[in-house]
């Protein structure tokens, strides 16, 4: 098990930390150092095996707590939320270091995280739970392409999933002038998830004023309100709520414009209201 937490002895160099529990277990000092060595050099930590916790980057005291793990020659690792305590920059280097390891070791390992963009990255299948429950067991690009409810399309990409609830009439929901057809099976409300990437400017459709603009380099995101003061934000106060919307990053608008955008009708993800089950 890798912890949250480094959970290193201080006064111990990092070779007695990563073999200490060899120790315990009574494993022959030749075979201990031979472990050691062997998970110090697939680590990157041949030298630093004599220095001490304090001497060491919170990414390499990190290594050393998976050079623990690793030693013990397990049939599976557990990582409980391991890059928590690093900064964005080196959880970043770290996280593509540690599916590097685990590609090259072959041990099933499982990763607890509340990085959704750790788990999609690292993950070959994610499990989503809410609340202790199950969500949805697939495939990081099933989970962001084809939601079973709505918590899972909201939780998986950044930025997150729009969720907007509208009501239904004539087989077809409205946002703004931008009709969406919704299935026979939907009650008289829906709640409908559009990706920040699945808007395109166009001249008619759904109207969006702009308060803030976040331009990234190669991405620009427009955030927003609906014009259409009838739509609500699913799960969350409409105050709060907020549209967003992937930009051409050489011509964003400014804040206090009002944009209108379309949507490809393939992309448009259709949840019951009320349940939040998937409905197309």
């Amino acid at each position: 098990m890798v912890f949250q937490s480094y959970a290193l002895y201080p006064h111990m160099s990092v070779a007695e930390n990563m073999g200490f529990a060899l120790k315990i277990a009574g494993i022959a000092k030749e075979e201990r150092e031979r472990r050691v060595k062997d998970a110090a050099k697939l680590l990157d930590l041949e030298d630093y095996l004599d220095r001490k916790p304090k001497a060491l980057s919170g990414g390499q005291r990190q290594r050393v707590a998976m050079g623990r793990a690793i030693v013990r020659e397990p049939q599976v690792f557990l990582m409980d939320e391991p890059l928590s305590n690093l900064d964005a920059k080196l959880r970043v280097a770290t996280r593509t270091q540690i599916a590097a390891l685990q590609r090259r070791l072959g041990i099933t390992t499982v990763y607890v995280t509340h990085d959704q963009v750790e788990a999609m990255t690292m993950g070959d299948r994610v499990a989503v739970l809410k609340d202790g429950l199950l969500q949805q067991v697939d495939t990081p690009r099933n989970l962001y392409e084809k939601p079973q409810n709505a918590f899972v399309a909201g939780f998986i990409g950044s930025p997150a999933m729009n969720l907007l609830t509208a009501p239904v009439s004539g087989g077809k929901t409205m946002l703004g002038n931008l009709g969406i057809a919704v299935p026979s099976s939907a009650s008289s409300s829906v709640t409908v998830g559009i990706r920040p990437e699945g808007f395109t400017p166009t001249t008619t459709g759904f109207e969006v004023a702009v308060e803030v603009v976040e331009e990234l380099g190669a991405d620009a995101f427009v955030y927003g309100k609906p014009v259409d003061k009838s739509l609500k934000f699913a799960y969350t106060s409409e105050e709060l709520g907020q549209v967003i919307i992937r930009w051409d990053p050489k011509s964003p608008p400014k804040p206090g414009q009002t944009v209108t955008v379309g949507v490809n009708s393939n992309i448009v993800h259709l949840f019951d209201a009320v349940t939040g089950k998937r409905l197309n």
